[in-house]
């Protein structure tokens, strides 16, 4: 994804989603030292390693230019709000909130001034960081710029999009929000998702109940079909208060939030039937064999082997 496409959000141009590029990690020849398998692996690791750091630059590139030439200002957290669009499901931050009171805040957050308040502001993007400047009882480090919501949305959507930090059913939920006042342009933009991925997104938040989503959590490494798995079991008679019931129990409530998805899905999936297949044993117990298939067998039918079709009688 380009990042002049958000360096020029003020101007209104869309950001549109474009596939990652890897390139190979060793020389020509160091490559043709390693078998085929190992190469292939090697290659792998290495694009993932230098995509994941790209992306982290690239994140902070966005930050620095939208800061570059601007004055950076600190200002009282009591006088900023957040986004009008949540695109977050609470989440731990003590890391965060230690780096900030040992190093101090590297990075401004985005605001622009409150369009309905006087003298107050609202978050573009940076809402972790306000958090743990208010944990912290310390002023936030911010630019300010004047954005529509249109600018807003987008910024915020490409800057988390950037990071990682929105699980799948985050981004689904805030894409949700989006569209109660946004055209899907707006919203595959903010979000660099295509169009059939956004129609995934909002299916599952249709089909899911918040109540559900809420008592589940972020659940960090579920993605798309998994979301959409229990979207589907979530469809059938009885299992919308059986997984609500589920997760009200203490054993779901004490698991980590993907640990908590995985176990109201097994707890939803129709169990195998017990199998009653007998067990052959001779007169001193020993065992000789499992019965692993019954073959009912019709009268005046001729048993012939496995994969064939009983013949009549004359």
């Amino acid at each position: 994804m380009s990042r002049k496409n958000l360096l020029n959000l003020v101007s209104g141009e869309a950001a549109r989603p474009t596939k990652a590029q890897s390139r190979p990690l060793l020389s020509p020849k160091a490559q043709a030292e390693e078998s085929p398998a190992d190469n292939k692996l090697l290659k792998q690791v290495g694009s993932t390693i230098r995509e994941e750091k790209a992306r982290q630059a690239r994140a902070d590139e966005i930050e620095r230019r939208l800061a570059e030439g601007q004055v950076v200002v600190e200002i009282d957290t009591d006088a900023i709000d957040p986004s009008f669009a949540q695109d977050r499901m609470p989440g731990d931050i003590d890391g965060l909130v230690t780096s900030i009171r040992e190093s101090g805040q590297q990075v401004p957050i985005l605001v622009r001034p409150h369009p309905d308040s006087q003298g107050r502001y609202q978050v573009a993007f940076g809402h972790r960081r306000l958090r743990a400047a208010q944990l912290l009882s310390r002023p936030v480090k911010a630019v300010v710029r004047e954005l529509t919501d249109e600018q807003l949305v987008v910024a915020q959507g490409q800057e988390n999009n950037e990071r990682q930090d929105l699980t799948y059913i985050e981004k689904a939920l805030f894409a949700d929000t989006l569209q109660q006042r946004f055209s899907r342009d707006v919203i595959m933009s903010a979000l660099s998702v295509y169009k059939s991925d956004l129609s995934y997104m909002l299916s599952v938040v249709v089909r899911t109940p918040r109540e559900i989503i809420s008592l589940i959590g972020p659940a960090p490494g579920v993605g798309r079909r998994s979301w959409v798995e229990l979207a589907d079991l979530l469809a059938n008679e009885g299992m919308l208060e059986k997984a609500a019931a589920f997760l009200a129990t203490g054993d779901a409530r004490s698991l980590v939030s993907e640990a908590r998805f995985k176990a109201v899905v097994a707890h939803l999936k129709p169990r195998a039937a017990a199998s009653t297949f007998d067990v052959w044993k001779a007169s001193d117990g020993r065992r000789l064999a499992r019965v692993l298939e019954q073959i009912r067998l019709i009268p005046g039918h001729i048993l012939r082997p496995r994969n064939s079709v009983g013949i009549p009688l004359a």
